[in-house]
């Protein structure tokens, strides 16, 4: 199976700027629901401001790529297909390890909304952009 690699970047972009998007929308809301100012984030960060973007890329990245080889093996490589692979992928992975780990942490339900909500328009859109160009 040869993976669209062109599919993969572009998908990564489209998902790093959704959640970007997502974020500037819901970034207020999003501090709330985990009851820390803008100030305290930015020095949980450290020295290398620019250190979360990059982990982000490059897991959005992994994200594509296995996202991509998962339709190939089930013989969907169109859009449709990838809507309800990333949907299946969200349902059957992604939600539930993150409302595990919320409740356990004790995370805001608010948290889990929006941060869920995050990962399932990322991954409903990187299937679509993997279908729309194949593999």
């Amino acid at each position: 199976m040869a993976i669209n690699y062109i599919a993969v970047v572009i998908a990564t972009l489209a998902g790093f700027g959704l959640g970007a998007v997502w974020y500037m929308v819901l970034g207020r809301a999003w501090m709330r629901a985990l009851d820390k100012t803008e100030a305290e984030i930015k020095e949980g960060q450290g020295s290398v401001k620019a250190l979360p973007f990059i982990i982000a890329l490059v897991a959005l990245f992994v994200m594509a790529w296995a996202l991509a080889g998962l339709m190939g093996h089930l013989a969907q490589v169109n859009v449709r297909g990838g809507v309800i692979a990333g949907l299946i992928v969200w349902i059957g992975f992604v939600i539930t390890t993150m409302g595990v780990n919320h409740a356990f942490s004790g995370a805001s339900p608010k948290l889990t909304l929006i941060d869920g909500g995050h990962w399932l328009a990322v991954l409903v859109v990187m299937g679509a952009v993997i279908g729309a160009f194949g593999l």
